[in-house]
Protein backbone atom coordinates (compact mmCIF):
# COMPACT_ATOMS: atom_id res chain seq x y z
CA UNK A 1 0.00 0.00 0.00
CA UNK A 2 1.09 3.58 -0.64
CA UNK A 3 1.03 6.88 1.24
CA UNK A 4 -0.45 9.93 -0.45
CA UNK A 5 -0.12 13.46 0.94
CA UNK A 6 -2.67 16.00 -0.33
CA UNK A 7 -1.43 19.59 -0.02
CA UNK A 8 -4.07 22.31 -0.19
CA UNK A 9 -4.21 26.06 0.31
CA UNK A 10 -7.30 26.41 2.53
CA UNK A 11 -9.80 24.32 4.47
CA UNK A 12 -12.54 23.25 1.98
CA UNK A 13 -10.17 23.05 -1.02
CA UNK A 14 -9.59 19.41 -0.11
CA UNK A 15 -13.22 18.56 -0.93
CA UNK A 16 -13.65 20.65 -4.05
CA UNK A 17 -10.58 19.32 -5.82
CA UNK A 18 -9.74 15.94 -4.29
CA UNK A 19 -12.45 14.81 -1.86
CA UNK A 20 -13.57 11.76 -3.80
CA UNK A 21 -10.02 10.81 -4.71
CA UNK A 22 -8.94 10.85 -1.05
CA UNK A 23 -11.95 8.77 0.00
CA UNK A 24 -11.22 6.33 -2.80
CA UNK A 25 -7.56 5.99 -1.78
CA UNK A 26 -8.62 5.27 1.81
CA UNK A 27 -11.08 2.63 0.62
CA UNK A 28 -8.27 1.01 -1.39
CA UNK A 29 -6.23 0.66 1.80
CA UNK A 30 -3.75 3.47 1.23
CA UNK A 31 -2.62 5.91 3.92
CA UNK A 32 -3.90 9.45 3.28
CA UNK A 33 -2.46 12.58 4.87
CA UNK A 34 -4.02 16.03 4.42
CA UNK A 35 -1.94 19.21 4.77
CA UNK A 36 -3.30 22.77 4.48
CA UNK A 37 -1.04 25.77 4.17
CA UNK A 38 -3.42 28.25 5.83
CA UNK A 39 -6.07 28.28 8.51
CA UNK A 40 -8.51 30.11 6.25
CA UNK A 41 -8.53 33.25 8.42
CA UNK A 42 -8.16 36.43 6.36
CA UNK A 43 -8.93 39.07 8.99
CA UNK A 44 -7.23 37.51 12.05
CA UNK A 45 -10.43 36.12 13.48
CA UNK A 46 -10.06 34.79 17.02
CA UNK A 47 -11.51 31.34 16.44
CA UNK A 48 -10.21 28.31 14.58
CA UNK A 49 -13.57 27.33 13.11
CA UNK A 50 -12.10 26.70 9.65
CA UNK A 51 -9.56 24.21 11.03
CA UNK A 52 -12.25 22.52 13.12
CA UNK A 53 -14.37 22.16 9.99
CA UNK A 54 -11.35 20.75 8.19
CA UNK A 55 -11.01 18.00 10.78
CA UNK A 56 -14.68 17.09 10.45
CA UNK A 57 -14.30 17.01 6.66
CA UNK A 58 -11.18 14.84 6.95
CA UNK A 59 -13.06 12.40 9.20
CA UNK A 60 -15.83 12.16 6.61
CA UNK A 61 -13.27 11.31 3.93
CA UNK A 62 -11.41 8.84 6.16
CA UNK A 63 -8.14 10.79 6.19
CA UNK A 64 -5.58 9.41 8.63
CA UNK A 65 -3.67 12.59 9.54
CA UNK A 66 -4.32 16.33 9.21
CA UNK A 67 -1.65 19.05 9.46
CA UNK A 68 -1.61 22.86 9.15
CA UNK A 69 1.63 24.60 8.10
CA UNK A 70 0.80 27.67 10.20
CA UNK A 71 0.23 30.40 7.61
CA UNK A 72 -2.57 32.93 7.28
CA UNK A 73 -4.98 33.09 4.34
CA UNK A 74 -3.80 35.67 1.78
CA UNK A 75 -7.30 36.48 0.55
CA UNK A 76 -8.54 36.61 -3.02
CA UNK A 77 -8.83 39.65 -5.23
CA UNK A 78 -6.91 42.79 -6.03
CA UNK A 79 -6.26 43.81 -2.43
CA UNK A 80 -3.42 41.97 -0.73
CA UNK A 81 -3.79 42.64 2.99
CA UNK A 82 -0.77 43.18 5.27
CA UNK A 83 0.32 40.26 7.41
CA UNK A 84 -1.82 39.91 10.56
CA UNK A 85 -0.11 40.16 13.96
CA UNK A 86 2.04 37.13 14.65
CA UNK A 87 1.30 35.41 11.34
CA UNK A 88 2.55 35.48 7.75
CA UNK A 89 0.21 35.31 4.81
CA UNK A 90 1.04 32.24 2.77
CA UNK A 91 1.57 34.07 -0.50
CA UNK A 92 4.29 36.14 1.22
CA UNK A 93 5.95 33.15 2.87
CA UNK A 94 9.51 32.26 1.95
CA UNK A 95 9.14 29.31 -0.42
CA UNK A 96 12.17 27.49 0.94
CA UNK A 97 10.99 27.79 4.55
CA UNK A 98 7.45 26.68 3.72
CA UNK A 99 8.80 23.81 1.61
CA UNK A 100 10.94 22.64 4.52
CA UNK A 101 7.81 22.44 6.71
CA UNK A 102 5.99 20.35 4.13
CA UNK A 103 9.07 18.26 3.34
CA UNK A 104 9.33 17.28 7.01
CA UNK A 105 5.85 15.75 6.75
CA UNK A 106 6.64 14.05 3.45
CA UNK A 107 9.77 12.50 4.98
CA UNK A 108 7.97 11.49 8.17
CA UNK A 109 5.32 9.72 6.11
CA UNK A 110 7.70 8.32 3.47
CA UNK A 111 5.21 9.71 0.99
CA UNK A 112 4.88 7.96 -2.35
CA UNK A 113 2.72 10.63 -3.97
CA UNK A 114 2.05 14.33 -3.41
CA UNK A 115 -1.16 15.93 -4.64
CA UNK A 116 -0.56 19.61 -5.31
CA UNK A 117 -1.68 22.39 -7.70
CA UNK A 118 -0.77 23.65 -11.14
CA UNK A 119 1.46 26.65 -11.75
CA UNK A 120 -1.56 28.88 -12.47
CA UNK A 121 -3.18 27.93 -9.18
CA UNK A 122 -6.23 26.79 -11.11
CA UNK A 123 -7.90 30.18 -11.21
CA UNK A 124 -5.04 32.43 -10.16
CA UNK A 125 -5.58 32.60 -6.39
CA UNK A 126 -2.27 33.74 -4.94
CA UNK A 127 -2.33 31.04 -2.25
CA UNK A 128 -3.00 28.33 -4.83
CA UNK A 129 -0.09 29.52 -6.95
CA UNK A 130 2.09 29.38 -3.85
CA UNK A 131 0.96 25.80 -3.19
CA UNK A 132 2.41 24.84 -6.56
CA UNK A 133 5.81 26.40 -5.82
CA UNK A 134 6.02 25.11 -2.25
CA UNK A 135 4.77 21.64 -3.16
CA UNK A 136 7.22 21.25 -6.01
CA UNK A 137 10.17 22.31 -3.88
CA UNK A 138 9.09 20.17 -0.91
CA UNK A 139 8.93 17.08 -3.11
CA UNK A 140 12.47 17.80 -4.30
CA UNK A 141 13.73 18.22 -0.72
CA UNK A 142 12.00 15.08 0.55
CA UNK A 143 12.68 12.93 -2.49
CA UNK A 144 8.98 12.27 -3.03
CA UNK A 145 8.91 10.36 -6.31
CA UNK A 146 5.64 11.59 -7.83
CA UNK A 147 3.47 14.71 -7.96
CA UNK A 148 -0.03 15.01 -9.38
CA UNK A 149 -1.53 18.47 -9.83
CA UNK A 150 -5.25 18.76 -9.12
CA UNK A 151 -7.21 20.45 -11.87
CA UNK A 152 -10.50 20.66 -13.78
CA UNK A 153 -11.21 20.63 -17.52
CA UNK A 154 -11.39 24.23 -18.69
CA UNK A 155 -14.07 23.40 -21.26
CA UNK A 156 -16.36 22.02 -18.55
CA UNK A 157 -16.06 25.22 -16.50
CA UNK A 158 -16.88 27.32 -19.55
CA UNK A 159 -20.01 25.24 -20.19
CA UNK A 160 -21.07 25.46 -16.54
CA UNK A 161 -20.64 29.22 -16.59
CA UNK A 162 -22.84 29.52 -19.68
CA UNK A 163 -25.54 27.41 -18.05
CA UNK A 164 -25.30 29.44 -14.84
CA UNK A 165 -25.71 32.69 -16.74
CA UNK A 166 -28.68 31.31 -18.66
CA UNK A 167 -30.37 30.28 -15.39
CA UNK A 168 -29.34 33.53 -13.68
CA UNK A 169 -27.29 31.64 -11.12
CA UNK A 170 -23.87 32.70 -9.79
CA UNK A 171 -21.10 31.43 -12.07
CA UNK A 172 -18.23 29.49 -10.45
CA UNK A 173 -15.59 31.88 -11.81
CA UNK A 174 -15.41 35.36 -13.33
CA UNK A 175 -15.67 35.37 -17.15
CA UNK A 176 -12.23 36.93 -17.61
CA UNK A 177 -10.61 34.04 -15.70
CA UNK A 178 -12.07 31.20 -17.74
CA UNK A 179 -9.86 31.42 -20.88
CA UNK A 180 -6.79 30.48 -18.82
CA UNK A 181 -8.36 28.65 -15.85
CA UNK A 182 -7.13 25.21 -14.80
CA UNK A 183 -6.20 23.17 -17.89
CA UNK A 184 -7.56 22.09 -21.30
CA UNK A 185 -9.11 18.65 -21.24
CA UNK A 186 -6.52 17.39 -23.72
CA UNK A 187 -3.73 18.01 -21.17
CA UNK A 188 -5.32 15.99 -18.35
CA UNK A 189 -3.44 12.77 -17.56
CA UNK A 190 -5.65 11.34 -14.78
CA UNK A 191 -9.44 11.21 -14.66
CA UNK A 192 -10.65 9.55 -11.47
CA UNK A 193 -14.09 7.98 -11.11
CA UNK A 194 -15.31 8.88 -7.60
CA UNK A 195 -19.01 8.10 -8.12
CA UNK A 196 -19.01 5.54 -5.28
CA UNK A 197 -17.80 8.15 -2.79
CA UNK A 198 -20.70 10.58 -3.14
CA UNK A 199 -21.71 10.18 0.52
CA UNK A 200 -18.23 10.98 1.81
CA UNK A 201 -17.89 13.96 -0.51
CA UNK A 202 -21.32 15.31 0.44
CA UNK A 203 -20.59 15.00 4.16
CA UNK A 204 -17.17 16.61 3.73
CA UNK A 205 -18.76 19.54 1.89
CA UNK A 206 -21.31 19.87 4.67
CA UNK A 207 -18.54 20.22 7.26
CA UNK A 208 -17.53 23.62 5.85
CA UNK A 209 -20.66 25.46 6.96
CA UNK A 210 -18.88 28.73 7.73
CA UNK A 211 -18.21 29.28 4.03
CA UNK A 212 -21.83 29.17 2.93
CA UNK A 213 -22.58 32.74 3.93
CA UNK A 214 -19.34 34.10 2.47
CA UNK A 215 -19.76 32.96 -1.11
CA UNK A 216 -22.84 32.82 -3.34
CA UNK A 217 -21.47 29.90 -5.33
CA UNK A 218 -20.75 27.99 -2.11
CA UNK A 219 -24.26 28.74 -0.85
CA UNK A 220 -25.88 27.35 -4.00
CA UNK A 221 -23.57 24.33 -4.06
CA UNK A 222 -24.07 23.53 -0.37
CA UNK A 223 -27.82 24.05 -0.58
CA UNK A 224 -28.03 21.63 -3.49
CA UNK A 225 -25.70 18.96 -2.13
CA UNK A 226 -27.13 18.93 1.38
CA UNK A 227 -30.44 17.38 0.31
CA UNK A 228 -29.28 15.22 -2.58
CA UNK A 229 -28.93 11.46 -1.96
CA UNK A 230 -25.35 10.16 -2.18
CA UNK A 231 -25.95 8.53 -5.57
CA UNK A 232 -26.95 11.87 -7.09
CA UNK A 233 -23.98 13.61 -5.47
CA UNK A 234 -21.75 10.94 -7.00
CA UNK A 235 -23.33 11.51 -10.40
CA UNK A 236 -23.04 15.30 -10.10
CA UNK A 237 -19.47 15.28 -8.78
CA UNK A 238 -18.36 11.87 -9.97
CA UNK A 239 -15.05 12.84 -11.60
CA UNK A 240 -11.86 14.44 -10.35
CA UNK A 241 -8.90 15.35 -12.52
CA UNK A 242 -5.12 15.63 -12.28
CA UNK A 243 -2.12 16.43 -14.42
CA UNK A 244 1.13 14.53 -14.03
CA UNK A 245 3.82 17.05 -15.08
CA UNK A 246 6.18 14.18 -15.82
CA UNK A 247 3.86 12.60 -18.40
CA UNK A 248 3.11 13.79 -21.93
CA UNK A 249 -0.59 14.26 -22.75
CA UNK A 250 -2.10 11.18 -24.29
CA UNK A 251 -3.52 8.16 -22.52
CA UNK A 252 -5.67 9.12 -19.53
CA UNK A 253 -5.12 7.07 -16.38
CA UNK A 254 -8.02 6.06 -14.14
CA UNK A 255 -6.19 5.82 -10.82
CA UNK A 256 -3.78 8.21 -9.11
CA UNK A 257 -1.33 5.36 -8.53
CA UNK A 258 -1.04 4.56 -12.25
Amino acid sequence: MATVVAFHAHPDDEVVLTGGTLARAVAQGHRVVLVVATDGRVHNEDDDVRLEELRVSADALGVHRVEHLGYADSGYGARFYPDPPGRVRFARADVEEAAQRLAAILRDESADLLLSYQANGGYGHRDHVQVHHVGKRAAELAGTPRILEATMPREMLIRLSRVARALRLPAPYEPEILPTAYTPGSAITHRINVFRYGRQKRDAFAAHRSQVGNNRVAAVLFGTLSWLPPQMVGAFLGREWFVDPALPPGRVCGDIFE
